[in-house]
């Protein structure tokens, strides 16, 4: 059976290498660690990016606290810049820093889509070039 977002990952590895980006998919299960890894690691030899893809058909998603700190962890360690990759229906990719996101009560996070297009960076953004659209 094909998870959800695999789609949405492949989708953001092929452009990440159309903007000149190596790029790949990491192993759901977090590899002989067992930790969890981002769901994409890609790279140009600058600039090195790990991040948690989300998708959703509605206006908000939550996020596990594990999945963050598992991002947080790998991207110390291998000097990458960690971001969450939203797809939001009919929108472009946004991408948020972790600090942009919201704690629930239960010590998840949340983020809904105005605060995503107030807060997030485009494609263009986290790997190096202009912005060339706005958000909203």
């Amino acid at each position: 059976m094909v998870r959800d977002g695999s789609r949405g990952e492949r989708d953001l590895v092929k452009l990440l290498w159309e903007k000149d980006f190596a790029a790949m998919r990491a192993p759901a299960s977090g590899g002989a660690t067992k930790k969890p890894l981002p769901d994409i690691i890609a790279g140009n030899g600058e600039i090195y990016l790990a991040i948690e893809v989300k998708m959703t058909s509605g206006e908000r998603i939550y996020i596990d606290s594990g999945k963050i700190k598992g991002l947080l962890e790998f991207s110390e360690m291998f000097g990458a810049e960690p971001y969450i990759g939203v797809k939001f229906r009919y929108r472009d990719w946004i991408f948020l820093s972790p600090a942009d996101l919201e704690m629930t009560p239960s010590e998840n996070y949340r983020l809904d889509l105005d605060i995503a297009l107030e807060r997030g960076r485009d494609i263009h953004e986290i790997t190096g070039r202009e912005r060339q659209t706005r958000l909203r």
